[in-house]
């Protein structure tokens, strides 16, 4: 009886699973089970575990891209503000309106005459595996080399290095007043990945 009780247990499990996945048994060629069907604990277990497997796949292959979480886009510090200075033509580096009153303000504190020249790059590193580069520079610095764009209404020249302008060319300056996290931020559309501080990023 023991032996009996154990095929018919294992017969059991066996009809449960091939039921789940669709495998049909007919039922001239194996006889009926009828016979050997006797309640124990490990059918139960067998179709709770198959249970659990079919919900799983169903929702696994009724998911969608769209259904997928798309990463958040952060609103910009400027937005919803207008733009209060003349843009030149086909600008390297669009500077935003709260980026701008920055560097008025940093021109206002400069000690010596002329334009404020700003100087953008960028060099290796970073988590992402470029890192922005920003400076002041002075107008005898600027090489032949070099491509800016001068918004002579302002005083303010943003200059850029040959090698640079692969990277940066339509590159949007901005400036947040956050306490944390604060300062020029760099909104960059060649840019296919940006670590979450922004300072660095990936193409």
């Amino acid at each position: 009886m023991t032996i009996l009780r154990l095929y018919s247990d294992v017969f059991t499990i066996f009809m449960t699973l091939a039921a789940a996945i669709g495998i049909s048994i007919v039922s001239d060629v194996i006889p009926s089970t009828e016979a050997f069907s006797v309640p124990h604990p490990a059918t139960n277990i067998a179709r709770s575990f198959l249970s659990r497997t079919t919900r799983i796949s169903s929702l696994s292959s009724s998911s969608s891209p769209q259904d997928t979480a798309e990463i958040p886009s952060f609103p910009r510090p400027s937005d919803g503000i207008s733009i209060d200075h003349e843009e030149p033509d086909d600008a390297i580096i669009h500077i935003a309106p709260k980026a701008m009153s920055r560097l008025r303000e940093l021109k206002s504190k400069q000690e010596e005459s002329g334009s404020l020249v700003l100087r953008m790059g960028v060099r290796n590193g970073g988590c992402s595996g470029l890192s922005y580069a920003m400076d002041f520079s002075n107008e005898d610095d600027i090489g032949e080399d070099d491509v800016f764009d001068e918004y002579e209404d302002e005083g303010i020249k943003c200059v850029v290095d040959s090698k640079s302008m692969l990277y940066l060319f339509g590159l949007e300056l901005d400036y947040s007043e956050d306490l944390i996290g604060g300062g020029f931020k760099f909104f960059n559309p060649n840019a296919e990945e940006s670590c979450g501080c922004g300072s660095s990023f990936g193409v």
